[in-house]
């Protein structure tokens, strides 16, 4: 649906987007993540033509956004972190002229109007002024207006910025209902959000695409394969636990840990697939019961710091 190709964007001597790569088809919520400075919002300006790059295209359902800009940008709607509200306007009002700006037909706004505010629950408030309403509502009233002309995509830029818990929690199941059937790019702050909502993530810093995959396989890259935290009966200076544990040829590589139970150790597991099953299996068989066991994962919080001071301490190397 969106691809980029070696984007570049310079201002002057300095390079703001560095040969950026990517693909998002068609269905994908996407989290697009990066330190400020990074270079997001910038690529985010290009991708809905806000901005032109110094080089590179962007092409939108086959379209490109340079040579086909009123094609390509009827396929994209765009919630900037600050939505473009007229405060003095009623809801209604502004997404009838949002509707009128887009071109849609005359005959046919009214309903495409009362759609959106229906799919975004703003009818209770649709008729008061735009400066009344709580931040949380204008934050649904700038969804809306992405939502006008039914694009097939959709680019949010910290659609939840400022939000109360709650209020976040309504926007994220709107996001989530609205990717049914459209392409989103999500770009917040607030990665927890991005984990709950998005299949993948693009990573940006400096400029660069560091990492576009799922969390669940970024994690597993960063922490070398898979890792099962397995709490046992015994002392981590017991020698004959370790050797056990050593004779089953799936595991790879054992560390002790404290563990906070008394009379218990913690043993960290790694392997190149997921032997949950087969290590159950081998320490019933073995007369170590695992009083605990777990995946050892990594928050999209650890990933993202991981990917970005790593590449920092590369550059600056």
């Amino acid at each position: 649906m969106i691809e980029a190709a070696n984007l570049v964007r310079r201002y002057g001597p300095h390079t703001a987007v560095d040969q950026v790569n990517f693909k998002i088809g068609k269905g994908e919520i996407v989290g697009f993540l990066g330190p400020n400075g990074a270079g997001k919002s910038t690529t985010m300006n290009i991708l809905t033509g806000y901005l032109s790059s110094s080089s590179g295209t962007v092409t939108v359902d086959g379209l490109d956004i340079l040579d086909y800009p009123l094609e390509a940008k009827r396929k994209i709607g765009y919630l900037p972190e600050n939505p473009p509200l007229y405060p003095e306007m009623t809801v209604n009002e502004y997404l009838s002229f949002v509707s009128e700006i887009k071109k849609i037909k005359k005959d046919a706004r009214k309903a495409h109007v009362n759609g959106i505010i229906e799919s975004t629950a703003l009818g209770e408030v649709s008729k008061r002024l735009i400066k009344n309403l709580s931040k949380g509502y204008k934050q649904r009233v700038g969804l809306a207006q992405a939502l006008i002309g039914d694009p097939e995509a959709l680019i949010l830029d910290e659609p939840t910025a400022g939000l109360d818990p709650k209020q976040i929690l309504e926007i994220r199941d709107l996001i989530s209902s609205l990717g049914k059937d459209r392409t989103i790019i999500l770009s917040s702050h607030i990665l927890p959000e991005v984990s709950a909502v998005c299949q993948r993530v693009l990573i940006i810093n400096q400029g660069k695409i560091v990492a576009d995959d799922t969390a669940a396989n970024l994690a597993k890259r960063l922490l070398g394969g898979n890792q099962i935290l397995v709490r046992l009966e015994g002392s981590r200076e017991d020698p004959q636990l370790e050797a056990s544990l050593r004779k089953a040829p799936f595991i790879q590589n054992l560390e002790f840990r404290d563990s906070p139970e008394e009379g218990t150790v913690d043993v960290v597991v790694a392997a190149d697939a997921d032997i949950r099953r087969d290590l159950f299996r081998f320490l019933a068989s073995s007369g170590m019961p695992a009083l605990m066991m777990r995946s050892m994962d990594m928050s999209l919080e650890e990933i993202f710091l991981n990917l970005t001071t790593q590449e920092t301490t590369t550059q600056e190397n």
